[in-house]
């Protein structure tokens, strides 16, 4: 995982709603808490819903720094 868009940007999903509606959500705020642009976060929004839960799950990982 060395390779993370955004490893500035933090977001907590451990002992978090597991939900997938829920993880995006949390994704996006921050996101635009951290001054990402709108389009960049529509981009996220597209590659993260464009598979299964695995998938989204590998897309937050490879944009923000998740724990």
């Amino acid at each position: 995982m060395g390779n993370i868009k955004y490893p500035a940007v933090k977001v907590k999903l451990t002992g978090e709603d597991g939900n997938a509606f829920a993880i995006l959500a949390r994704v996006q705020r921050a996101l635009r808490r951290t001054g990402r642009p709108p389009g960049e976060i529509e981009s996220f929004v597209a590659q993260a819903t464009r598979g299964n839960y695995d998938h989204l799950l590998r897309t937050c990982m490879e944009w923000v720094d998740v724990s």
